[in-house]
């Protein structure tokens, strides 16, 4: 049975649900270095004039010299803190508004969602992302075996391993054969055709409970 390694994620892409929904164990780094620009603090939608990437702003406090093993200067995943800079939970959540209130299932699964812009229990992102990754999985009806590393890993040998921490990204995705996008209705198709691997939540609200198909 392989394992899928993988990088935290803020209401990832479906690449990234697709892996721990196959995946019978799936391990999610807690002890790599941040790194910008990618799923780990922010998300794709779909809106009127084409894609758009919300951010989660974050602060990055002092620690300790980071682990060597992770080759990297920024601050270790875990010790990153939330940023109440630009009202971006109120941003976000707007957007999410007027990019899919006319959706099929918006309704249906806001109240689920809108906990995590309206709630401020959480102080890391880390923690942040984990909550958000349970709560889609009980939303899309997977049961994902999924375990927190217990150190960094550092290009895995293991053939039962499958990394795929710089791989799903947004700006320079890795060639994935096992993941192929399969078309499903979305609420702006008409003027910007099929746009693949969104976050989670354009599946989830434009498909509802047939998600886990397309997973």
């Amino acid at each position: 049975m392989t394992k899928a390694l993988l990088s935290t994620t803020y209401f990832g892409p479906v690449q990234w649900y697709q892996k721990i929904h196959r995946h019978g164990l799936c391990l999610i780094e807690q002890h790599e270095n941040f790194q910008k620009q990618t799923y780990r603090n922010r998300c794709i939608i779909a809106t009127a004039n084409g894609t758009q990437a919300l951010t989660v702003p974050v602060i990055h406090q002092p620690t300790s010299t980071p682990d060597s093993s992770a080759k990297s200067s920024a601050p270790p995943i875990t010790s990153l803190l939330i940023s109440d800079h630009g009202n971006w939970r109120h941003l976000h959540w707007n957007a999410l508004c007027s990019a899919y209130g006319d959706s099929p299932f918006f309704e249906f699964y806001a109240d689920d969602i809108q906990p995590f812009f309206f709630e401020r229990r959480w102080e890391t992102l880390f923690e942040f992302n984990l909550d958000i990754i349970h709560t889609l999985c009980e939303l899309l009806d997977i049961h994902p075996n999924l375990q927190l590393t217990d150190s960094y890993i550092d290009d895995p040998v293991n053939p039962h391993i499958i990394d795929y921490r710089s791989g799903i990204n947004p700006k320079h995705p890795a060639e994935d054969p096992d993941f192929q996008p399969r078309p499903y209705w979305q609420v702006f198709q008409q003027r910007h055709g099929f746009l693949p691997n969104l976050s989670i939540l354009d599946l989830l609200f434009n498909t509802g409970p047939e998600a886990i198909f397309y997973l």
